[in-house]
């Protein structure tokens, strides 16, 4: 059976060259939290079908995470045209999260 494999992780770089709204989603398979937060984070996405969605392993050694100085998963930054809009992290709300899409989604 053909498994897909991971993209390589960007670079900070090429996040922050990034046009238009992205949700970038930080955590690792095994977490607890990140694996709770899945119905809501695919939910409130499903609604922006615009909205560009990039999941990242992170973890030690992993360097985009520590350049967005994430400490907790999952963290979920909003970007319009590579900048910071908004952030979440742990406890995903679904109001919150619906909020934080809308707010980049916006022209």
């Amino acid at each position: 059976m053909f498994e897909a494999q991971p993209l390589p992780e960007p670079s900070r770089e090429q996040v922050d060259a990034l046009i238009g709204a992205v949700v970038l989603e930080f955590g690792t398979g095994w977490c607890g939290h990140c694996q709770a937060a899945q119905p809501a984070i695919t939910s409130g996405l499903s609604q922006f079908p615009q909205v560009q969605h990039i999941k990242i392993e992170d973890g030690k050694g992993r360097r985009l995470g520590r350049s967005f100085k994430v400490k907790l998963w999952p963290t979920l930054i909003f970007l319009k045209d590579g900048i910071e809009q908004e952030r979440l992290v742990r406890q995903i709300n679904a109001g919150e999260l619906k909020a934080a899409l809308q707010l980049i989604s916006t022209p």
